[in-house]
């Protein structure tokens, strides 16, 4: 018993013993928890990240490009960009409250490494709708990481949301994609063009034009041509070469003429003023498309360049 009785208070001694130890410990723990939440904090003051986006609303499968900056002010240079993963992103779904993760097809090539000085900012451009699947209508949020590797740290940036929505099929033409010079004896691949008109934020339509394959399944391109009033009434033309001139009312008296080429690429945008006779597409002889009627805006590329007087001046070389 004596043995039993002696053995009590050693026992509870050590358990006190331990529980001293282990309070030292979590002091020790939150003391080392503190800096490191301390450091990251001020990290994040040295370094910070933003996105920017050129427009809120988006069709599904139109290009995102989404423009990221990082603004160093850490009194050193970083050295960034010399991996794949320096720089990664991810998108969400804000419409649910579970905020789902959207499918990443792949990331995007953001590698070549470059240093960034003490108080400048660096701008990285990247076109996010080939990564992620965007197809579904709703409200998203784009999130950036920058990996600085020689801090072993990641900088976040703060979330940029943005709107995917439908838009109202207006009119759709399938055609034969012309081949490429030296390419003979081949089946012509089947394409569509697909005009689209939607209600940017509610306040201003806007026409959109769509290549797609035959069925409507794989979506190669869709890019906004401009703004467009309700009440117009648009004219398409396929020319030889398969490319799309479209005419449409876009104000008032004006009327935006556009010419897309099999890839969707807009390869020509001209701007024309109602005066006495209505703008109309007109199909020459030759199979020439051109716009006849009303007056074309004059863009500054037209004017000849503006010569200097010591340029007028200077005597002309043999």
């Amino acid at each position: 018993m004596k043995a039993g009785r002696a053995s009590l208070p050693f026992v509870i001694a050590m358990r006190h013993g331990r529980f001293r130890v282990s309070s030292v410990q979590m002091k020790f723990f939150g003391f080392i928890l503190g800096l490191a939440v301390t450091s990251i904090f001020s990290t994040s003051a040295q370094v910070t990240v933003s996105l920017t986006l050129d427009q809120d609303q988006f069709l599904p499968s139109e290009a995102l490009p989404l423009a990221v900056h990082i603004t160093n002010q850490s009194g050193q240079p970083l050295h960034l960009g010399a991996n794949p993963d320096w720089l990664t992103f991810s998108v969400e779904s804000a419409d649910n409250s579970d905020n789902s993760i959207v499918v990443k097809n792949t990331n995007p090539p953001v590698q070549g490494d470059f240093e960034l000085d003490s108080s400048q900012v660096a701008t990285k451009h990247v076109d996010l709708e080939p990564y992620f699947d965007l197809r579904r209508p709703g409200h998203y949020r784009i999130i950036a990481t920058v990996r600085i590797k020689d801090w072993n740290t990641d900088i976040t940036s703060p979330p940029r949301g943005f709107d995917v929505v439908n838009g109202a099929k207006l009119w759709s033409q399938v055609f034969g994609v012309p081949l490429l010079p030296g390419v003979t004896n081949r089946p012509p691949e089947v394409r569509k063009y697909t005009l689209v008109e939607a209600n940017y934020l509610r306040s201003q339509l806007r026409m959109y034009v769509q290549v797609s394959n035959e069925s409507g399944t794989a979506i190669f391109k869709v890019r906004s041509i401009g703004p467009m009033v309700s009440f117009s009434q648009p004219e398409e033309q396929l020319d030889q070469s398969s490319n799309l001139h479209v005419l449409y009312q876009s104000g008032a008296a004006s009327f935006i003429y556009s010419v897309i080429n099999p890839d969707g690429d807009l390869v020509r945008q001209e701007v024309y003023d109602y005066l006495n006779v209505h703008p109309r597409l007109r199909v020459g002889d030759d199979g020439s498309i051109t716009v006849f009627g009303g007056v074309r805006r004059v863009k500054p590329q037209d004017m000849p360049p503006v010569k200097s007087p010591d340029e007028l001046s200077a005597p002309a070389k043999p």
